[in-house]
């Protein structure tokens, strides 16, 4: 096996594994997190109101376990409702984005015209 077809199937199951992360990230931690926020009155931000570019946020405030002092989600509010199970969904989640975009980039920059 040649490493061009290493990194092209490391890419598709990468990619599978990152559709499937991001699936359940957004729709099992992300929903209950936004649930939970509503129901205290906390509102999703205002600057994502399509993209969903704020669960992303969710998981970095998870996986940090800190209050950022400059953030894009309530911290606070992400930290105090995060369940044990919504840390290891934004691990998985971060884990294989970030994994993917990797073996993209390499594969890119040795096999791109």
């Amino acid at each position: 096996m040649t490493l061009y077809n290493f990194l092209m199937l490391l890419g598709i199951v990468l990619f599978f594994l990152t559709a499937i992360s991001t699936f359940c990230f957004f729709r099992i931690s992300g929903k209950f997190l936004e649930r939970e926020m509503k129901k205290e009155g906390i509102l999703p931000p205002d600057w994502d109101s399509l993209m969903g570019l704020r669960y992303c946020w969710y998981a970095f405030a998870i996986i940090r376990n800190s209050v950022s002092p400059v953030s894009m989600v309530n911290d606070e509010a992400v930290l105090r409702l995060a369940r044990k199970k919504d840390w290891y969904l934004a691990i998985f989640y971060l884990v294989t984005l970030y994994s993917f975009m990797a073996v993209a980039a390499i594969a890119y920059f040795l096999y791109a015209p």
